[in-house]
């Protein structure tokens, strides 16, 4: 970043306060500046010029270079998504448009995408609405809850999917309930038993089917399914212990994170208990120098803190706490037809909001190979190259496996033992072209495609057949 100039990260900015715990006029002292201006540099009202960036730094320990990388990528790839809608197509909207509007109002870009994804979300519920209603011939009664699952997508995107309350909760019950790790699921049910009278039983598959874990009340106990493996059961205990001791604090996180509408706020307790679980079996700082230490292996992270490759795989994506941030990862769980059933993001991977993943992805090749890994360099439309791992991975109860997607930026891959051997320096020339997704794809040429490019014309030709399955008519979006 030159000297002179300036940045809009307001976002940013407003996230690492409230990550630190800090007013803004607790923040503004600490770096010599005014309440007010700080106040105009959260809302992009002034930027975050240079000097101040550097004083950000030596205040807090922070690095610089993730934290001046700016959303913008994503938020135009979402932008390209809502204005090549139909609904759009005389809007005359071009790239540069979408690219200038992210760059100046990052607020305003994601306000517009959750317009939109509102905008969709009816949509759909009038179509299965209208389905179900022609199916029954008009006499049943309909009731539609809404989508509330992008909504607390969003809500864990924008919060960088890290929780320092929960992380320090975690901490708190590791001391609280002198847990150890070579016997955690021990210190678990003794956590239960002392703090909430409960008892824990593994229950029989006939009896719990279809449940995992149940909660009874009547009989004070937490039942679990014998399917569960060992460090499913533990997760599942932690899970528990989240959704008793700390329900308020979930939900005034949701309400904070702009989630309102109960349906939402029960899925997002849902999830943050997940992460508190997940904050259990892997301690922040214990688990950072693991990862650093042994250059990401998922294998043996998994196996030194008794946890699946998923929980591993998710747990990397959280390490973004100040003064001991770990690589930005980004993670992806797709089930067999393509569909994204998970996904988490640290920093920068351009994820489609509607739809399945890029058929040129080796995520969807895991499948043929269960358990083991398949290593990848992409290069998305905009030139930027990521490390991807794939592999496929089994889950409890019956239910088929799902391939799970781990990936950072090249400029990280040194720093994961998966890179080895790769040609990094040249990766530019020789990675695979991908794409968010067929809808959004710039890559016009590609032979793969399975949709045409929203906001584009396509040109039939009777007569002729070429190696692509749409040719495109005019620059788009």
């Amino acid at each position: 970043m030159a000297r002179d100039q300036k940045a809009m990260l307001g976002h940013r900015m407003r996230r690492l306060r409230r990550e630190l715990g800090l007013t803004q006029a607790q923040m503004a002292e600490e770096l010599g500046i005014s309440a007010s201006y700080l106040n105009l540099v959260e809302h992009n009202q002034r930027p975050l010029t240079v000097p101040l960036l550097l004083k950000l730094g030596q205040t807090y320990d922070i690095d610089l270079t993730s934290f001046a990388e700016d959303d913008e990528a994503q938020l135009v790839t979402g932008l390209r998504e809502v204005f090549g809608d139909p609904l759009l197509a005389g809007a005359d909207i071009k790239a540069q448009d979408l690219r200038d509007l992210a760059a100046a109002s990052p607020q305003a870009a994601q306000a517009i995408q959750i317009l939109y994804r509102h905008y969709r979300e009816g949509q759909d519920t009038l179509r299965a609405l209208g389905e179900k209603l022609e199916g029954t011939g008009g006499q049943d009664a309909v009731e539609m809850e809404g989508f509330p699952v992008e909504a607390v997508r969003d809500f864990f995107a924008a919060a960088g999917n890290h929780f320092p309350e929960l992380e320090t909760a975690a901490e708190a019950l590791w001391a609280d309930a002198t847990l150890a790790s070579d016997n955690l699921m021990a210190g678990l049910t003794e956590h239960l038993a002392r703090a909430h009278g409960l008892k824990v039983q593994v229950m029989p598959l006939e009896v719990m089917t279809p449940a995992l874990r149940r909660l009874d009340r009547h009989s004070r106990r937490v039942l679990l399914s014998e399917v569960l493996p060992p460090q499913a059961r533990a997760f599942h205990l932690a899970s528990q212990i989240a959704q008793l001791a700390l329900p308020d604090a979930m939900t005034e996180l949701a309400r904070a994170g702009g989630l309102a509408a109960e349906p939402a706020l029960r899925l997002a307790r849902l999830n943050l208990a997940a992460y508190f679980a997940a904050a259990v079996l892997m301690p922040y700082d214990r688990f950072a120098a693991a990862a650093r230490a042994c250059r990401h292996d998922l294998d043996l992270l998994a196996a030194r803190f008794g946890t699946s490759i998923e929980q591993v795989s998710h747990r990397l994506t959280t390490l973004q706490r100040p003064g001991n941030k770990g690589v930005p990862f980004f993670m992806l769980r797709l089930d067999r037809a393509g569909n994204v059933t998970k996904r988490f993001a640290a920093a920068g991977f351009q994820f489609a909001r509607f739809g399945g993943a890029c058929p040129r992805w080796h995520v969807h090749d895991s499948f043929m190979s269960p358990g083991a890994p398949l290593r990848q360099v992409v290069a998305m439309p905009d030139g930027t190259l990521y490390l991807s791992l794939a592999r496929a991975a089994s889950r409890p109860g019956g239910a088929l496996p799902q391939a799970i997607a781990l990936g950072c930026d090249i400029r990280h891959a040194g720093q994961v033992a998966y890179a080895d051997g790769l040609d990094l320096a040249r990766a530019a020339e020789w990675a695979t072209a991908i794409g968010p997704g067929c809808r959004l794809c710039e890559r016009t040429d590609c032979p793969d495609r399975a949709h045409p490019p929203l906001g584009q014309r396509i040109e039939i030709y009777e007569h002729h057949r070429g190696t692509v399955p749409f040719n495109v008519e005019g620059p788009g979006l």
